[in-house]
């Protein structure tokens, strides 16, 4: 890698050149599959390393990819048919080929998470690897390159676009690729300027939001659960906004966390700022229905109810639905009245969970909202504003649920940015 004062200069007879700015996961792929053409490509990066979102994915292992995904459980704003037609761009089988042929990192599915993760089960290896990737495809890598702003195409300009650098010469380019990302986790370096970048260039960029964070519950309610963990179902409703995720549950110190709970929270953090109510949050805390828990609770006999509920769910968690209910935990099921039935079961099936914010961007997996997909051929991923100019990965309006679906999308995104962007300057 080189710095950036060494950004190899461009003149006339230099032959056309791809400029990738952002060395995510998106970014990344996109120089890979620029460089692999033969185009000049350059990979622009501010900070000083790349890639470290990847770095601090599945907890450090990396979720590379899912085993399976479902196209419908993508949110967006924008028509689904184009998300469909994104996702299914670069299949999900040929992605795990890539990164296990042309990568050389070898992949291991964990079955009850349902996720591929490297064989290493070291996330810096992916990252490292793929940039190493990038290099070896003939990809320049810059690190430490702070890009300030895009200018397109003028008649007076002999070379295309041109980006400004802070404390730098301007670079040259014929075709620029953005892959910023969101907001989400800011101190991996994301800002948000490629996205005030775009907007200035004539995008609608629909309103950012965190997504996939963990939700928060001041007070006392459920406090003392803070550890305790559940695979629940667990909807989230708006006014038309709504999601449901069935997974792991987890209770924190601040509230509420887990797979589950963050598929759902982009729901309440919409409901903050769209609609005219906070969203209302139901939980099933088992996987038995109301017609089940119906028939286990009538079959009587001396056994207690919280022994029973116990069975199914940790005993604190038991113990705290009971209180919810208002029924005593001694209680037989023989001594169960029908009020107190109906109760527990109406707690069990869809209990109320109180929320009263959420830990924003700061824990956030992913950016919601975006430029709209309508705005960008979802075949190229090249700009229908500005010619010449691409986008991929987190700055568009698409994100999915928990699990290595969003790097599916940047991989998906970022491969097809790469390869149009080439294609166009040939």
């Amino acid at each position: 890698m080189v710095s950036v004062s060494s950004v190899p200069p461009v003149s006339p007879v230099t032959k056309p050149r791809v400029v990738v700015i952002g060395a995510g996961a998106a970014g990344t792929m996109a120089a890979i599959f620029s460089a692999s053409t033969g185009a000049e490509t350059l990979l622009l990066e501010r900070t000083k390393d790349g890639g470290r979102k990847i770095l601090i994915s599945g907890g450090g292992r990396c979720n590379i990819l899912p085993a399976s995904y479902d196209e419908s459980r993508f949110v967006s704003e924008s028509p689904p048919h184009l998300v469909r037609r994104i996702l299914r761009s670069w299949p999900l089988r040929d992605q795990i080929a890539f990164f296990q042929r042309d990568a050389g990192i070898p992949l291991v599915e964990e079955p009850e998470s349902a996720k591929f993760f490297p064989a290493s089960h070291r996330a810096r290896d992916v990252r490292d690897r793929l940039i190493a990737l990038a290099d070896q495809r003939g990809a320049t890598v810059v690190m430490n390159a702070r890009v300030t702003g895009l200018a397109p195409p003028t008649a007076n300009r002999s070379r295309g676009w041109q980006i400004q650098l802070d404390d730098a010469d301007p670079v040259h380019a014929d075709a620029v690729i953005v892959a910023t990302g969101g907001l989400s986790v800011p101190q991996t370096g994301s800002d948000g300027g490629g996205l005030r970048i775009v907007e200035g260039l004539g995008h609608e960029v629909r309103p950012t939001y965190a997504a996939l964070t963990p939700l928060t519950a001041d007070g006392a309610h459920f406090a003392e659960l803070a550890g305790v963990s559940a695979a629940v179902t667990i909807t989230a409703r708006a006014d038309a906004i709504s999601a449901t995720s069935t997974g792991g549950f987890l209770f924190t110190h601040r509230g509420y966390s887990g797979p589950a709970v963050l598929d759902v929270s982009h729901v309440a953090v919409r409901s903050r700022t769209e609609t005219s109510v906070p969203a209302r949050i139901k939980v099933q805390w088992t996987e038995h229905n109301e017609r089940e828990w119906e028939a286990i609770f009538r079959t009587g006999g001396n056994r207690s109810i919280a022994r029973v509920l116990s069975r199914e769910i940790p005993q604190r968690l038991a113990e705290a639905l009971l209180a919810a209910a208002d029924v005593e935990p001694r209680r037989t099921l023989a001594n169960l009245s029908r009020q107190e039935r109906h109760r527990l079961i109406e707690v069990l099936v869809r209990g109320d969970l109180r929320w009263t914010g959420d830990e924003g961007y700061r824990k956030a997996e992913v950016t919601g909202g975006g430029v709209r997909l309508s705005e960008i051929d979802p075949k190229t991923m090249e700009s229908r504003r500005q010619k010449g100019l691409f986008l991929c990965g987190e700055m568009l309006d698409a994100f999915g649920p928990i699990g290595g679906h969003n790097f599916l999308w940047a991989w998906a995104t970022g491969r097809a940015a790469g390869l149009a962007a080439a294609a166009s300057i040939a």
